[in-house]
């Protein structure tokens, strides 16, 4: 299958025009439009690709406090042909600290051994 593509194309435009008084005014009405039908594009010369070593570097100044909660549960069981014979369910709370920490009101404080009081007798809030 192929397509021809015309080299030149014929626009016409017609236009009556009636004025009192002497005005000659012509107006084209037909243009004409060559387009070539030849086209070359062609890479004269091409520029050698220079790389250059970049020097990156990335710091952390300082881990932000963060006090991250983590929910766990875990279902550990026996099972047999697809029936479950026995099961243990573990449930809480994982937590990830990374500030100073400090027990909150409602969290139990640990207890050095030997002693009675606790480690860090003031509570956050």
């Amino acid at each position: 299958m192929s397509v021809k593509i015309p080299s030149s194309f014929t626009f016409g435009v017609g236009l009556d025009v009636d004025l009192d008084g002497d005005l000659n005014v012509s107006i084209p009405t037909s243009y004409r439009i060559d387009i070539p039908t030849d086209f070359s594009v062609a890479v004269r010369e091409l520029a050698p690709i220079e790389i250059k070593p970049i020097d990156l570097s990335l710091r952390l100044k300082e881990i932000p406090s963060v006090r991250a909660h983590l929910p766990l549960n875990y279902k550990v069981g026996f099972n047999l042909l697809g029936r479950e014979i026995a099961c243990i369910h573990l449930c809480g709370q994982g937590m990830v600290v990374t500030e100073p920490y400090a027990p909150y009101p409602c969290e139990p404080r640990p207890v050095r051994r030997g002693t009675t009081e606790p480690q860090n007798p003031d509570p956050v809030g």
